[in-house]
């Protein structure tokens, strides 16, 4: 099954050149370095600027290429499986300039694709020092200026942990345009930093941090900086709802992070159990490796298949993005860093080390990826999003509401998709959810194809259990749906399972949809039984303690396709897409 975003993420793997050899820029041991010195990897964004990615940030009917989010999931994945601290680094301007594809106006947008695919990079400067994800609370504020002194506003205040405020060139601001505050109390506000007077804002040091040490993570303060009217982001008072929308948009594309980062770490364990050995015996021979490996392998493949469903929602259901892009906000960064604790077990020691192991990258993918579930908001943030929409959520369960035609379309790869339509976007799902409605039909495919083909009752006999752990949860989200001003424990934990059902429903949309074309293709095998699908039920059902979870027999075989992966230089996913370059792992002989 060929598909265009595993192609065009293909193509720029290929132009980055091998990441193994010391002398390329985009290698390894590069980042390693740069990491340690905790430079700014400038050179390798020059060289990611040179292929062009920076127009895959920009939006196509605004000059740019960016025509549907799947694509750039991919490509972001692409960067983050050689490096987060790049991937982060580079992609903020991603993050800088969504406002505006949201909420400007024409010419806004036009002229900042424009300074986009020029190079310049842009910044989202949301958080502050005192007030951290509490948006509404925010002191930066913006005073109106006469028509006789040049109109617009004069901007006072810091902001804080920015990514790229030192470097980026344009700032999306929120800006307190209304002394009272509120929800309408906020605007965004595009702000050149070239326009603004000397004088009249500084930079703010850049924070010495744990992982992504190269980042510029850094803030701006100013003081009564002039900021001309034409600045403005969307209408005046708008600029809360101008941000929660975004970030709908950008919690979704962070999941390319944390695919990229798994990628990195599966294939660091793997390739240490194939080479080490204990007790007489490798690695990999061992039980407990071997499921540890089987099991870590099963999320990736569910993390992927959630990711690629919501990024196809971002065009086939904007209308729930609220709520998709929260689930997978909160699951793959948790779930990823599930992994790469797991795997850091299986390493011991050489998985905090430095020059031991393939040149300590381990120690410093798990650092580095703990930022992924803080920034956009952190997993708190995003579970009581999904707790301030039980109600809706609820109503449309048991209505059977929800948009069912576009999840169908998000599940059908071989589907087109229509282009993003940002006025769509909506502060909640007010329907419901497509994806649980469509769990019924979908169980009920899955169960039709297996009554011909036995060997997919394994995974039919999960669907079924998901079902019904799926209709206990709406249950209990009905006890929960007026927890809005304190949010209990209770409640927190029925939003993680909610999120667990959720990609349950929307792996079996995606096999259903696309295992007939999928299952044609090299990666065949792992759709033509279910066998990545049995999989990652069979985990997702782990965690909302299912007790007949757990099954051995549904991980050995995926682990086997895991090891013919690697062994054949491909990358370990639901869709073929080869690695370039052979393999992530060390050249033979390194360690």
């Amino acid at each position: 099954m060929e598909h265009p975003p595993y192609r065009l993420a293909e193509d720029l793997d290929r132009f980055l050149g091998d990441p193994r050899d010391p002398a390329e820029e985009f290698s390894y041991a590069r980042c390693v370095e740069l990491d340690e010195k905790e430079e700014f990897p400038a050179a390798i964004c020059a060289l990611l600027e040179q292929w062009g990615l920076s127009g895959y940030y920009v939006p196509v009917e605004h000059g740019g290429s960016l025509r549907d989010y799947e694509q750039l999931l991919q490509l972001s994945r692409t960067v983050a499986r050689r490096d987060l601290t790049v991937a982060i680094g580079h992609g903020k301007t991603y993050l800088g300039t969504v406002c505006v594809w949201v909420s400007g106006t024409a010419e806004q947008a036009t002229s900042l694709g424009g300074a986009v695919r020029a190079g310049l990079p842009a910044s989202l400067a949301l958080t502050e020092r005192a007030h951290g994800s509490d948006l509404l609370a925010g002191e930066v504020r913006g005073e109106p200026r006469e028509a006789g002194e040049g109109g617009g506003w004069s901007v006072s205040g810091e902001k804080w942990l920015i990514n790229n405020a030192t470097r980026g060139t344009l700032l999306s601001l929120l800006t307190r345009t209304a002394p009272e505050g509120g929800p309408r109390g906020f605007s965004v506000l595009l702000v050149d930093k070239r326009r603004l007077a000397e004088g009249t804002f500084q930079h703010v040091p850049k924070v010495h941090t744990h992982g992504i040490r190269g980042a510029d993570i850094s803030g701006i303060a100013f003081d009564g900086a002039h900021v001309p009217a034409e600045a403005l982001v969307g209408a005046e008072g708008g600029g809360i709802e101008t941000v929660l929308k975004a970030l709908q948009l950008t919690r979704t594309m962070c999941a390319s992070l944390s695919l990229g980062a798994a990628d990195h770490a599966l294939a660091l364990g793997l390739d240490f159990a194939e080479e080490r050995e204990l007790y007489g015996r490798r690695l990999i021979d061992l039980p407990q490796a071997r499921r540890t490996l089987a099991a870590c392998a099963a999320d990736v493949l569910l993390h992927e298949g959630l990711a690629v469903v919501a990024s196809r929602a971002v065009h086939t259901q904007t209308a729930e993005m609220s709520l998709t892009s929260a689930v997978v906000k909160y699951l793959l960064p948790s779930g990823t860093e599930t992994v790469i604790g797991d795997l850091t077990r299986l390493l011991g020691a050489r998985a905090f080390l430095k020059g031991v192991y393939a040149d300590g990258r381990f120690q410093k993918v798990e650092r580095d990826h703990r930022i992924v579930g803080l920034f956009d908001g952190n997993t708190l943030v995003n579970l009581n999003s999904l707790v301030n929409q039980f109600r809706s959520l609820v109503r449309g369960y048991r209505r059977g509401t929800g948009d069912g035609e576009g999840a169908a379309a998000a599940y059908d790869l071989c589907a087109p998709l229509r282009p993003l339509d940002p006025a769509l976007l909506s502060l909640v799902a007010r329907r419901g959810s497509g994806v649980i409605a469509s769990l019924p039909r979908s169980v009920a495919e899955l169960e039709r194809r297996a009554a011909a083909r036995p060997a997919l009752e394994g995974a039919a006999a999960r669907a079924r259990r998901v079902l019904e752990r799926t209709a206990e949860l709406h249950e209990r989200m009905a006890a929960h749906q007026d927890s809005l001003a304190e949010v209990p424990e209770a409640a927190f934990a029925t939003a993680r399972g909610y999120a667990q059902c959720y990609a349950a429903a929307a792996c079996l949309g995606l096999w259903t949809g696309s295992a007939d074309a999928a299952a044609e293709g090299p990666t065949g095998a792992l759709w033509r039984d279910g066998l990545w699908l049995c999989a990652a039920l069979d985990r997702l059902l782990a965690r909302l303690g299912d007790p007949a979870a757990g099954d051995p027999a549904a991980y050995e075989e995926l682990l086997a396709r895991l090891r013919a992966a690697r062994r054949e230089g491909a990358l370990f996913s639901l869709l073929p897409q080869r690695t370039p370059h052979g393999t992530t792992g060390p050249r033979a002989g390194e360690s």
